[in-house]
C-alpha cells in the first residue's frame, strides 16, 4: 500500500502547468487555498481572489497575484475583469436557516457569489481559451449540487445552478479544447464547514459534539471529513492533458455519501 501511494503521488506531481495562468476564487482558506498551492506547485501562475487581506499574503507565498474583492457585491461583479487559462470557481458561503425564515437579501447575495461570479469569470476567459485551444474550468460544487439537505436553500440552489452552468460551458467549449467540470465534495475540513456546527446543532436540537456523527456524516460510508489537499489533487488532475476527455462531469469526492 505504501508503494502504491508513493507511485500515485509521483504521478500527480508530474502534472506540468508551466506557462498556464489560473484564477482561484476563495483562494485564501480551505479548498481554495489548497488549490492555489497545488496549482502553483504544478507551475501555474495563480491569481488569488479573496475578500480579505490574506489574498496578498497567499499570493506572495506562491509567487502569484492577489485580487482582493467581495464577489457578492454587485458593483464588484459589474467591474470584474479577470482572465485565465484555468478558472477554479471555489468561493462560497453557507447559511443554515429554514426556507420560511431565510433572508431574501442573503439568498440573492449567495447566488451572486456562487453563480453570477463564476459566470462572469468563465465568460471573460472563454475567448482566450478558444483561441489557444486549451482551457480548464473547474467548478467546486458540492454533494449539495446533486442532492438537497434541509435548512440550506441558498447554498443548494446556488450549487444546482452551478452544475447547469458547468454543463453548458462543457458543450460549447468542447470543440475548442475547453473542458468544464464540477467536483462535488462532501464535508471537507474547512472553516466553512466548521462554522456551521453550531447552526446545525441549533436547528436539529442536538449538542454540537453530536453534529458530526448525527448530521454531517450520518450517510457517509467513510466516517471522516475530506481534507482540502485531497480535493486539490482532483482539481490539478482535471487541468492536465490526461483529463482532456473529461468534461461536463460531476465528480463526487464525498466518501460515498451520494452513493447511499
Amino acid at each position: 500500500m505504501i508503494e502504491t501511494t508513493q507511485r500515485r503521488r509521483t504521478a500527480a506531481d508530474a502534472v506540468d502547468l508551466r506557462g498556464r495562468t489560473a484564477v482561484v476564487t476563495g483562494g485564501s482558506s480551505g479548498i481554495g487555498l489548497a488549490c492555489v498551492r497545488r496549482l502553483a506547485r504544478a507551475g501555474a501562475a495563480v491569481t488569488v481572489v479573496a475578500r480579505g487581506a490574506a489574498a496578498k499574503q497567499i499570493a506572495d507565498e506562491v509567487g502569484g497575484e492577489a485580487y482582493q474583492a467581495d464577489l457578492a457585491d454587485p458593483d464588484v461583479l459589474a467591474g470584474l475583469d479577470l482572465r485565465a487559462d484555468i478558472v477554479v470557481n471555489n468561493a462560497g458561503v453557507q447559511r443554515v436557516t429554514p426556507v420560511h425564515e431565510f433572508p431574501p437579501e442573503t439568498f440573492l447575495a449567495m447566488q451572486r457569489l456562487m453563480v453570477e461570479a463564476p459566470f462572469r469569470l468563465i465568460r471573460a476567459s472563454l475567448p482566450r481559451m478558444y483561441e489557444q485551444g486549451y482551457g480548464r474550468v473547474v467548478n467546486v460544487s458540492s454533494a449539495h449540487g446533486l442532492r438537497a439537505s434541509p435548512y440550506k436553500v441558498g447554498y443548494v440552489t446556488a450549487k444546482h445552478a452551478l452544475e447547469g452552468l458547468s454543463k453548458v460551458v462543457a458543450i460549447e467549449g468542447g470543440p475548442y479544447g475547453v473542458t468544464s467540470n464540477c467536483i462535488n465534495p462532501g464535508y471537507v475540513r474547512t472553516p466553512l464547514v466548521e462554522k456551521q456546527i453550531a447552526d446545525q446543532a441549533r436547528e436539529h436540537g442536538i449538542a454540537e459534539s453530536d453534529v458530526l456523527t448525527k448530521v454531517l456524516l450520518v450517510d457517509n460510508p467513510v466516517k471522516r471529513m475530506a481534507e482540502p489537499d485531497e480535493v486539490a489533487e482532483l482539481v490539478v488532475y482535471l487541468c492536465s492533458p490526461d483529463a482532456s476527455y473529461i468534461t461536463g462531469a460531476s465528480l463526487s469526492i464525498d466518501g460515498g455519501w451520494t452513493a447511499s
